[in-house]
């Protein structure tokens, strides 16, 4: 059966309801991971110095014909029809090991049954550089219209991060960045990336986008898509 990708990014301490959610909607299970956000609506004061609140990213995989209502499931529970709650959305799963069980080999598909050229388009840009630059990619995304974005943690082993510290290597830590957008706004806020974080250069690392079959959680800039096609049919009319 095709199977699909669920990312869901929620605020620390939700992700066990999520998870409990989508399980009892057909999925198998998640895994759940730490990252922090950049949205500029989820910034808090303290003292005066802005907090970013740390988050709970879910990967899910689930079989496309249980997809909706894993989705429908996640979003109840993670209160995600209102702003600031998280956001959920599906990437398609070309191929998958370890849970033959569960998939095989599948091709692309419009999940929900929604016409392609009635839906709202989103990428995912998905950033990697080195420690203390995902401030970069965080800031060039806003800069080019988009809204912010989730920072995870990992560590490179490519063959430009290699250092030595008395002879023994050093593989350096990276962050991820995560960056939900719309699709038209793509290109400019990849080169923005590119430009801001030298990603042009060997060793600053690498950025690509993946094409996002559906979404909820964003309710905000939906009413803002819909609004300003609106306001351009009563221009036109």
């Amino acid at each position: 059966m095709d199977c699909a990708l669920l990312m869901t990014i929620v605020n620390k301490g939700m992700a066990r309801k999520v998870v409990r959610a989508s399980k009892e909607a057909g999925a198998e299970g998640g895994t759940t991971i730490m990252g922090r956000g950049t949205a500029s609506k989820s910034l808090h004061r303290y003292l005066g110095i802005s907090m970013e609140p740390e988050k709970e990213i879910i990967f899910t995989v689930i079989q496309k014909k249980d997809m909706q209502k894993v989705l429908d499931a996640v979003v109840a529970a993670g209160c995600m029809d209102k702003p600031g709650k998280g956001v959920s959305f599906v990437l398609n799963v070309k191929q998958v090991a370890g849970i033959c069980h569960l998939c095989v080999l599948s091709t692309p598909s419009n999940v929900g049954g929604e016409p392609v050229e009635n839906a709202i388009l989103y990428d995912l840009i998905v950033s990697i550089v080195n420690k203390d630059n995902a401030e970069l990619v965080v800031d060039a995304s806003k800069e080019a219209g988009a809204e912010g974005g989730t920072i995870l943690f990992g560590r490179g082993t490519g063959i430009h991060e290699q250092a030595k510290l008395f002879g023994i290597s050093i593989e350096p830590e990276k962050e991820i960045v995560l960056t939900l957008i719309n699709r038209e706004q793509t290109s400019d806020v990849l080169q923005g990336i590119i430009k801001k974080a030298k990603l042009d250069q060997p060793g600053k690392g690498i950025a690509f986008v993946l094409e996002v079959q559906q979404v909820a959680g964003i309710n905000h800039i939906l009413n803002k898509m819909v609004s300003e096609k609106m306001s351009d049919s009563k221009v036109k009319s």
